[in-house]
């Protein structure tokens, strides 16, 4: 299903943006308006679609840089809900918290949630799409949330907003957990990472492939798009072969994903804009920090050399 005719969108390339730099994480020094300015500067003429994490300062900011300078982006609005049930099978050492942060993370995922309606409302032009959550479903998830619970929250967003509403995770809970969630969506979006999945470059589009028509064909009257797909630059060997990842595999599979993606007319976010130093592990090769198309200091990675 054509996505951009379905919602009357845009057909453009999309990207995934957080801006944190050097000294900078969530929940604690978040980037300035003007260092938002300079980054929406740079993507502007590349991307017309953004993907927003969180109802957080950093995402606030965006919206009103957008807003007052007048640029030509619309955004996916997200909420990023917490664990409100532990994971004891979480692979990576995640997903366990005592009773009182649970009840706290209840709380807070309500007042994101209530806060994602009022963005939606104030910022109507700017913010196309809302999303109720980022892999909180997923079976590895650290910050794990009941199916019924993000269905929940997708009913609550609907009765205040008028944008569509999605939930973001890996592809395969979408082929059987999510099932009920597909029901009160109005589109699903599915994340696809080969390289975590130890696929060579040259594997990666067909299984990118493989892994979007799986869901898409399960659910084939219901909008399918990917809001994450990326290949990292950069790896200690936590979980992808160090050699697997550099800058030419990323610019190969970025220019085979957008090639295949506006011929299927497949709206894709692609992760992400900019390396993030905060993520990860204190190990400065760790693989979470480096998926940007720039790194930290805004350089062009060889991707987006000349482009």
């Amino acid at each position: 299903m054509n996505v951009f005719k379905h919602f009357g969108w845009q057909k453009a390339r999309a990207i995934c943006y957080s801006g944190f730099r050097e000294g900078q994480r969530p929940g604690d020094k978040y980037p300035s308006y003007e260092q938002v300015k300079e980054d929406l500067l740079i993507l502007q003429p590349h991307f017309k679609h953004l993907r927003l994490y969180d109802c957080d300062p950093h995402a606030e900011t965006v919206l009103q840089v957008i807003q007052r300078e007048g640029l030509d982006f619309t955004v996916m609005q997200g909420a990023y809900i917490e664990a409100e049930m532990n994971n004891f099978g979480c692979p990576w050492g995640g997903g366990v918290y005592s009773e009182s942060e649970l009840e706290r993370n209840k709380k807070n995922n309500l007042i994101k949630i209530k806060r994602l309606a009022e963005w939606a409302n104030k910022y109507p032009k700017i913010i196309i799409s809302l999303s109720v959550g980022n892999e909180a479903c997923v079976d590895w998830s650290g910050n794990y949330v009941p199916v019924q619970k993000v269905i929940e929250y997708v009913q609550l967003v609907k009765k205040s907003a008028k944008q569509p509403v999605t939930f973001c995770d890996n592809y395969v809970p979408w082929l059987n957990k999510l099932k009920p969630l597909v029901e009160v969506v109005d589109f699903i979006s599915l994340h696809t990472y080969p390289v975590w999945e130890y696929k060579h470059i040259h594997e990666a589009m067909e299984y990118t492939v493989e892994n979007y028509q799986m869901v898409a064909n399960l659910y084939p009257d219901k909008p399918t798009v990917i809001t994450e797909a990326g290949w990292a630059t950069n790896s200690n060997g936590r979980g992808i072969h160090p050699e697997r990842v550099n800058e030419d595999a990323q610019k190969l599979y970025f220019e085979d994903l957008m090639q295949w993606t506006e011929k299927h007319h497949v709206l894709t976010y692609f992760f992400e804009a900019f390396d993030e130093p905060w993520k990860g592990s204190p190990d400065p090769n760790e693989p979470e920090k480096h998926w940007g198309l720039y790194k930290v200091d805004r350089k062009p990675k060889i991707v987006m050399q000349g482009a």
